[in-house]
């Protein structure tokens, strides 16, 4: 059985265009906020935590209605259509009202700009669940954690040609000077990507054919299906034993996003104030983050197919709790920046790429086909919980010292090994063949 690499990449469209717009709101909404309507960094946190509270509600929400979604063009691409479209043209009212108050400031238009804002999040969180949820709709359960991987390598192209577009039309040769930036150009060619991302998933996806094709394969792998049919009702239901590794999956989820983006969220501070680095130093340390992550995807999709996801993950979150405790070692040893820092960075990514890769595909293995966007809901509310909760929760410890960060962010971590130990299903491993014929994808 061998993942087929077109399709994958094809569905991915759709995550690259979340990805996108993700970096773009950002990177520039908080800007806007504070640099044109004056807002303070306090009110501007508020704001730019809606995102995360709304997905705690709406994600799981459009998740399951996508699910019992019965469209000609099938569960999910209803919701990816008019969701993208509606982001796309609601996008374009925020540099226009940016560029309008700046022109002629009023209360009215902050007013109208946060307004817009909202109705921005709420579009997004409409096709999010979905999105994602194609993925494993159309892809045998075996294969999933490398058709994660790519779909993970889509969104990081999404979130990279986001960056490279706005390195070059906002250089610093370009904006030296200004008192005002016009961000239109970058919002432009952002709603661009999403919609040509639109396109390609809409013409080259054929929803329908391929979700019956997975049903067809799910029927001849029963045992791959861990719900079971109740005598009464006839609905799937869990049983006890999985519901239970589903909670301590979840759990897991949580805790390491509460580790990962306590560091993420605060780093740069941190490093500003423990160890004298500049922002741009800082920031490297997490680009080289990213990039061993990116770097790590594919291989560690095909490593997971042979070895287990469960093992893999465990292996993943025993380098990113080792990494956190030696960012501690480092605080007490060192007081600068160190080229140590990048390869301890590199090693984080590759750490959070071995979990990320593994963990979305084990909670939708313990599902049926038809419960798949709620169970991508599910997964979405623990890691959305866990991002809004840990900025505070990581903060009031920086109250108490800096030193605590990185402790905090191992004790995290390490927990989430301590509960994945109790996650008895998921793991659905694959026997493949040895040496380069592992990596074997068809065209």
């Amino acid at each position: 059985m061998k993942l087929n690499v077109k399709r994958t990449v094809l569905v991915g469209f759709a995550f690259l265009s979340i990805l996108a717009f993700w970096q773009l709101y950002d990177g520039l909404v908080p800007k806007i906020l504070t640099t044109t309507f004056g807002i303070g960094e306090t009110y501007s946190g508020i704001i730019m935590a809606l995102d995360n509270i709304l997905a705690l509600f709406l994600l799981p929400i459009f998740g399951s209605l996508s699910d019992k979604c019965k469209s000609p063009l099938g569960r999910r691409r209803p919701f990816i259509l008019f969701g993208t479209i509606a982001a796309v043209v609601l996008m374009m009212g925020l540099p226009l009202l940016d560029n309008s108050y700046y022109a002629n400031p009023s209360p009215t238009k902050i007013v109208l700009f946060i307004i817009n804002l909202g109705l921005l999040l709420i579009a997004m969180g409409t096709f999010r669940s979905p999105a994602v949820a194609l993925m494993p709709d159309v892809t045998p359960k075996p294969l999933r954690s490398k058709g994660n991987a790519v779909i993970n390598l889509m969104g990081a192209i999404g979130g990279v040609l986001y960056l490279i577009i706005t390195s070059v039309l906002y250089s610093k040769s370009k904006t030296d000077g200004l008192d005002h930036i016009n961000y239109l150009p970058i919002f432009i060619i952002v709603g661009i990507i999403m919609l040509i991302s639109l396109l390609v998933v809409m013409l080259g996806v054929n929803e329908p054919k391929l979700c019956k094709e997975q049903a067809e394969y799910e029927a001849k792998h029963p045992e791959e299906n861990l719900a079971v049919k109740d005598d009464n009702s006839k609905e799937e239901k869990m049983p006890k034993d999985v519901k239970k590794s589903l909670i301590f999956l979840l759990l897991s989820v949580a805790l390491w996003y509460i580790g990962y983006n306590g560091i993420t969220t605060w780093f740069t501070v941190y490093a500003d104030k423990m160890w004298g680095m500049e922002i741009g130093q800082a920031s490297l340390c997490l680009t080289v983050a990213t990039a061993g992550a990116i770097a790590s995807y594919i291989p560690i999709g095909a490593v997971s197919g042979r070895f287990g996801r469960k093992l893999i993950i465990k292996l993943g979150v025993i380098l990113l709790a080792t990494c956190f405790f030696v960012g501690y070692i480092y605080t007490l040893l060192y007081h600068e920046f160190h080229f140590v820092l990048l390869i301890l960075f590199a090693l984080v990514g590759v750490a959070w790429a071995a979990i990320n890769v593994n963990s979305f595909p084990m909670v939708v293995e313990m599902c049926s086909g038809s419960a798949v966007g709620k169970f991508t809901g599910l997964y979405y509310t623990f890691s959305m919980s866990a991002q809004i909760v840990t900025p505070v929760l990581a903060g009031k410890m920086l109250d108490i010292s800096y030193t605590t960060l990185f402790p905090y962010a191992a004790i995290a971590v390490a927990l989430a090994f301590v509960t994945m130990c109790f996650v008895k299903h998921g793991d659905n491993k694959v026997v493949t063949k040895k040496g380069l014929e592992a990596f074997d994808i068809d065209d």
